[in-house]
């Protein structure tokens, strides 16, 4: 995340409409400084869809003497939120009035009720000292000061005023479904970090969220006909020793982790979004993910009662298809309804594995009454009774593309396709309405970049481009079938983001491209243009104390030996987006405007206190990242820089479980063969090796991929990390017990001193290492590697 100086300090207080930092005043202008340039209107995120400058016109002043004028009940409500927005990120603490006649000067917010009302569509006048935002849909109104409120923030910097280019900007968006998923099941959030998050969706013209509420870890909101939901569903005990040892000094028991949503919170939450025209889609999701639902409520399943999960993956724990389950589906989404004015309701339907439905006797008997052919079309039933009872709540069924799967989905009914686009495609040419949030394209769990300082994640890079150039139309759809297409929408699936901070990271500025995916005309879309407007969008998110992830811009480093030079390293520095200026100091001392510019790779004394940032003019973008060019940096690799001994393995970036409190170490690990090679390793002047290692719990359902897992005997009871030479599948050349590591619940450094290799030997071969693993629930892995001279 990034905490470089912020447009205003301060914290998210009162009304959390806007966010976060305290107002501060406007320094006063002296006669010797020169006015700023004009902000162009294009200077917005996302892309409007029109924009007419006026070139023979002056710019618009706005200061903090301007007046803001609106009329009537509409433009009044988005005055006072604009007031409150800009007071909090500019300064400019302006007064609204309701004049008698049009004003000459200063904002005017207009609602033509009844005219060019659709959704989202508004029109910006800036001309002869008076800026005019027109609009006859209440959205529309309040996106055109979202991007007035942009403009007098696009410039960085304390300035006693902001010109606004004269001109026209008429806008709409190009989908109706705008959408971000937070996934709530998995790890609980704050009412207050919804409201947050909510804030930030709605200044990126975001008008969809859709609450993922239910999984097989968690049931987070409250149904008051069946209260155990919430007293058992919402609650587990995280795994691991660490927690087994966390003990709760009130029950005496290891402490449950977990909360829910009381009805009052989310009408609350429900009522705050819709003030930011923005629906809330809650998701309850049936057949499958339905775990805690049945460890509350055993009868709901086909046989044992479980735990509330406290594994990822995929759990084969379904609903079962009595009519006393469809009774307690009826009456949760009657609660449901109430609670969420939606005219979607998402009822999930993937990963529904039919192993217990097919074990099950009185599952199979009901298949046959109903003349189903099988598992498929039976959860194809299901759906379709579950779109039967939305109907007559006036509701519509929306769920992921597997309900699909079955041939009797309701014509009414939509689908979110995230199994890739295929989905979307099929179901489109079937004339359903979808929603395209297919993985990993717009799966925001994925890894922004391959850094060892990324947080924990799946590893298929999305990166801030990759996500931009996302089209949300399939190509394969003619004009008739794209009509269907509703938008798009970014999955924040949580497993692995323990902390909001977690989800901020993961979210920005990655959200900022979806935006415009979903709202820009696709020929308005333009990369380098998105970059450049990207530094004060940044800065934005400061003022609202967003811990945005800088890995698009971050400086990295490339550091290697000099050929033919000792005691010398080449340097190679970049960022991922190609974007700005690196600049560098060999002093230790922070970069700053004035420093070098990297231009070529650097060649430089080992040892030499390298640190760069990433600038844009005279702006810092990033902070300034510390370059190690020691020679102790050369010898050591982290799990991040090892390679996986496996092309198809799963890989996943793991945060440890320990400690209980504070900062935890990432680990980049396959989970089907905990493997790790250094290419090359120089072994000739090596005469030990350190390897830090570390335990997390192996909670992962793999349910058919359990196949695929590597498990290695181990030669004693506490299992070893085996060292090997040239390639994996040979025998061990070293085997290092660990013992020593065990009841350790953080890291454990172990050290191997190399025996003779013999003469004629390589001065540089692979490494292998690999565990042995004693405990299917514990997974071994590497921090890092030291070779020592």
């Amino acid at each position: 995340m990034i905490r470089p100086k912020s447009l205003c300090a301060g914290s998210l207080v009162g009304l959390a409409c806007v966010l976060a930092a305290c107002a501060h005043s406007p320094p006063r202008a002296t006669k010797s400084a020169p006015e700023p340039a004009a902000v162009a209107l294009e200077a917005i995120v996302p892309a409007p869809a029109e924009v007419a400058p006026a070139t023979t016109r002056s710019a618009v002043r706005i200061d903090a003497t301007t007046r803001l004028y609106a009329c009537g009940d509409e433009a009044t409500a988005v005055a006072q939120y604009f007031v409150e927005l800009v007071q909090r990120t500019r300064g400019f603490a302006f007064t609204v009035a309701c004049p008698e006649k049009k004003p000459a000067t200063g904002i005017r917010l207009v609602f033509d009720e009844g005219r060019d009302a659709l959704d989202g569509w508004y029109r910006l006048k800036a001309d002869s000292g008076l800026v005019e935002i027109h609009s006859g849909s209440r959205s529309g109104l309040f996106y055109g000061a979202v991007s007035l409120w942009q403009l007098l923030t696009a410039q960085t910097g304390d300035a006693s005023a902001v010109y606004v280019a004269a001109g026209e900007i008429t806008d709409w968006p190009r989908y109706p479904w705008r959408g971000l998923m937070l996934d709530s099941a998995r790890h609980y959030q704050s009412p207050a970090f919804i409201k947050k998050l909510i804030d930030a969706m709605a200044l990126h013209k975001l008008n969809t969220l859709h609450w993922h509420l239910t999984d097989d870890q968690g049931w987070r909101i409250e149904i008051k006909k069946y209260p155990r939901l919430t007293e058992i569903g919402a609650w587990r005990v995280p795994p691991g020793p660490a927690a087994a040892k966390d003990i709760d000094p009130e029950t005496g028991k290891p402490r449950r982790y977990g909360g829910y949503y009381t009805q009052d919170e989310i009408r609350d939450i429900v009522a705050y979004a819709a003030q930011r025209h923005i629906t809330i889609v809650p998701e309850i999701d049936m057949p499958g993910h339905a775990q805690a639902a049945i460890a509350a409520y055993p009868q709901l399943g086909t046989g044992e009662r479980p735990g509330v999960s406290t594994d990822w993956g995929i759990h084969t724990y379904l609903l079962n298809v009595e009519e006393s389950t469809f009774t307690f589906i009826e009456n949760v989404l009657d609660e449901v309804v109430t609670l969420f004015p939606s005219p979607y309701i998402h009822i999930g339907g993937d990963e529904a594995v039919k192993d217990r439905w097919k074990a099950s006797k009185r599952v199979q008997a009901r298949r046959r009454q109903l003349g189903l052919a099988d598992e498929a079309a039976l959860q194809s039933w299901f759906v379709a009774r579950l779109a039967t009872l939305l109907e007559k709540h006036g509701r519509k069924l929306i769920g992921w593309d597997e309900i699909l799967e079955g041939g009797r989905l309701p014509a009414s009914a939509s689908v979110m396709s995230w199994r890739g686009t295929a989905g979307a495609i099929e179901a489109a040419r079937a004339g359903h309405d979808v929603v395209l949030s297919p993985a990993p394209d717009l799966y925001l769990d994925n890894l922004q970049s391959d850094a060892g300082d990324e947080p924990s994640g799946r590893p298929s890079l999305v990166t801030l481009e990759s996500l931009y150039r996302f089209e949300p139309t399939p190509a394969e759809l003619d004009a008739e079938q794209a009509k269907h297409v509703r938008g798009a929408q970014a999955n924040v699936w949580v497993e692995h983001m323990r902390t909001t901070a977690r989800v901020e990271h993961a979210v920005f500025p990655r959200l900022a491209a979806l935006a415009e995916v979903n709202w820009a005309p696709r020929e308005r879309r333009d990369w380098p243009g998105f970059l450049a407007r990207l530094p004060a969008q940044l800065a934005r998110y400061r003022a609202l104390d967003l811990a945005y992830a800088e890995s698009a811009f971050l400086p990295r480093a490339s550091v290697n030996a000099a050929a033919a030079e000792v005691d010398s390293v080449d340097i190679t520095l970049s960022n991922q987006a190609n974007f700005g200026e690196l600049r560098y100091t060999l002093d230790g001392s922070e970069p700053a405007a004035t420093s070098p510019i990297y231009t070529t790779a650097l060649r430089l004394r080992t040892g030499t206190p390298l640190r760069v940032a990433t600038f844009v003019g005279s702006e810092r973008l990033t902070r300034s990242t510390a370059v190690a060019t020691d020679g102790a940096a050369l010898r050591r690799r982290s799990s991040s820089e090892l390679k996986p001994c496996r092309d198809n393995g799963l890989l996943l970036r793991l945060e440890d479980d320990a400690p209980t409190t504070g900062e935890r170490p990432f680990y980049s690990v396959d989970i089907f063969d905990a493997c790790w090679i250094w290419p090359q390793a120089e072994l000739a002047t090596t005469t030990a090796l350190e390897i830090d290692v570390g335990s997390v719990p192996y909670n992962f359902q793999l349910w058919r991929d359990a196949k695929n897992v590597v498990l290695r005997k181990p030669a004693t009871a506490s299992g070893e990390l085996e060292i090997r030479r040239g390639r994996c599948g040979g025998k061990p050349w070293l085997r290092l017990p660990l013992k020593p590591a065990l009841g350790n619940a953080e890291r454990t450094t172990l050290r191997a001193e190399l025996p003779s290799r013999g003469k004629g030997s390589a001065a540089a071969e692979d490494l292998c290492f690999v565990f042995t693993r004693p405990d299917t629930r514990t997974l071994w892995v590497v921090d890092q590697v030291r070779l020592v001279p």
